[in-house]
């Protein structure tokens, strides 16, 4: 007598497989939730660039900090995701937290403003970054 169907054997078999491939795509997609947290963060640079490329237009320096930028404080500058945005000599440094990942929790970006004194381009300020590069969008990566 032949039957149709799956045995319980068989059904394990494919469950087992289907665990596996399912365990092998989690750390694919964190990462992948970690660089979308990231990349969120960077248009709200966008409110420190124009003092920056201001003072450099006007006087060829940067401002010291956010009040020389007039800016806010550091930790009124802040998302979901961001605890602070803060210049330093021309540097945007953003500093992760609030509902960031545990993994870039407190870690710092930094973005860098890049001038034409002479040839070859030369990019200013400090840089702070010390999010995993693994985490860092293509266009922040060096």
């Amino acid at each position: 007598m032949h039957t149709r169907g799956f045995t319980l054997l068989e059904l394990m078999v494919v469950i087992g497989i289907v665990a596996i491939l399912a365990l092998m795509a989690i750390p694919t997609y964190q990462d992948k939730f970690i660089r979308d947290q990231i990349a969120e963060a960077l248009p709200l640079a966008d409110i420190a660039k124009p003092p920056v490329v201001l003072s450099w237009a006007a006087v060829q320096t940067f401002p010291a900090d956010n009040a020389a930028a007039g800016l806010p404080i550091a930790e009124k500058i802040v998302n979901n995701y961001i605890s602070s945005v803060s210049i330093q000599g021309g540097a945007i440094n953003i500093t992760f937290g609030n509902r960031a990942n545990g993994v870039i929790l407190g870690k710092v970006l930094t973005l860098r403003p890049a001038v034409v004194e002479d040839a070859p381009m030369t990019i200013k300020g400090e840089n702070k970054t010390n999010v995993p590069p693994g985490y860092l969008p293509i266009r922040c990566r060096p």
